[in-house]
């Protein structure tokens, strides 16, 4: 190897080796050409992690490495004509002279938390069955507590799925309600007043999606069960033609099935939970998750966020098998959109 030419750090297969730190190479040719394992492995974790990713450029050459697999091109005009200026931690476009970093236009936007920081809150949020609380980041990162909350919640928002694939099959569909006790009686459904309703629908042995259904409060009647249309839309945004459809008793799943789906019902009031295989209790399991999660680590959340903290817990859920589940979060990190602190609180 060239005296004058260097690399990034990276870590083989094997022992840690690590390399000097450069400019000006392609470091997604180089590992190919080297046939070098990827940085972020499968299987990550804590101790790998601090030794893998414990300085700013490791950081900055994996998230290089994920944004740009086939190289480096410009966010502005797509052109693959790079110089790289070393002194600044940034790249110029040699076609429309655009000057942009690694994290230019990501969650990672404009964040004065040295990306080590990001990656340990990264490795803590996916790891975390029951999730992570801001304060518990606050304490373990040794940030402030606005800081933490910041950083939570554009994790989250690169966790969310705008598109999903379709659900099949055999799916089950259920309800819950989200909040404390109602300090007083209202009325009809006053059992579930000022309770946030979340929809859930799962595929046997598959994925699931959640919704949270925003219903207007009524003083007399409390915000009640929602409605059959919430409840088919729903169902036919996320499982447009499955074979069969195992819900409880309630109402609103009425009329649900047609020719090419069978809808099958256990009666909780009656105390039947399952019948052959006709249950609910795959989505029922997912929901005692969830709310475990509120009880045992964030112990509050507000409505405004619920969404975001939905989507955390089905992203994990979904990719609880995933080995690859911390590359691919951080994949999405850097191909995700800026969140400005400003339109979080907004």
């Amino acid at each position: 190897m060239a005296s004058n030419a260097s690399f990034s750090c990276f870590r083989t297969a094997g022992e840690n080796t690590r390399l000097a730190s450069c400019s000006s190479v392609n470091f997604a040719a180089f590992f190919l050409a080297m046939n070098k394992t990827p940085t972020v492995k499968a299987k990550m974790t804590l101790p790998a992690l601090n030794v893998d990713f414990d300085t700013d450029a490791e950081c900055r050459q994996a998230l290089e490495e994920l944004r740009w697999p086939d190289g480096v091109t410009c966010p502005r005009c797509q052109s693959e004509s790079i110089s790289r200026i070393t002194t600044r931690k940034q790249f110029d476009c040699n076609a429309c002279r655009y000057r942009f970093s690694v994290t230019t236009g990501t969650i990672f936007n404009d964040s004065h938390l040295p990306l080590p920081k990001w990656f340990m809150a990264i490795f803590l949020m996916c790891e975390s069955k029951k999730g992570i609380s801001s304060m518990q980041l606050m304490r373990m990162l040794g940030v402030s507590k606005k800081t933490a909350w910041y950083l939570n919640h554009r994790i989250r928002e690169s966790m969310r799925i705008d598109v999903a694939e379709p659900l099949e099959g055999t799916i089950e569909v259920d309800e819950t309600y989200i909040g404390g006790k109602p300090r007083y009686r209202v009325g009809t459904g006053s059992h579930h007043a000022r309770k946030e309703m979340v929809l859930a629908a799962i595929q046997r042995g598959g994925e699931i999606r959640l919704q949270h259904v925003k219903k207007g409060f009524n003083k007399k009647k409390g915000q009640g069960f929602g409605n059959k249309r919430q409840f088919h839309k729903f169902i036919k945004d996320h499982a447009p033609n499955p074979a069969r459809i195992f819900t409880d008793e309630h109402p609103a799943y009425v009329g649900i099935g047609d020719e090419d789906t069978t809808h099958e019902t256990v009666k909780h009031a009656a105390k039947e939970y399952v019948r052959g295989d006709v249950s609910t209790n795959t989505t029922e399991g997912a929901f005692g998750l969830f709310k475990r999660s509120i009880v045992g680590s964030f112990h509050q959340i507000s409505v405004k966020h619920l969404d975001r903290y939905l989507d955390e817990f089905e992203f994990r859920f979904n990719n609880r098998k995933n080995g690859y589940l911390f590359r691919d979060t951080i994949t999405r990190l850097v191909t995700a959109k800026a969140l400005p602190y400003e339109k979080l609180t907004a």
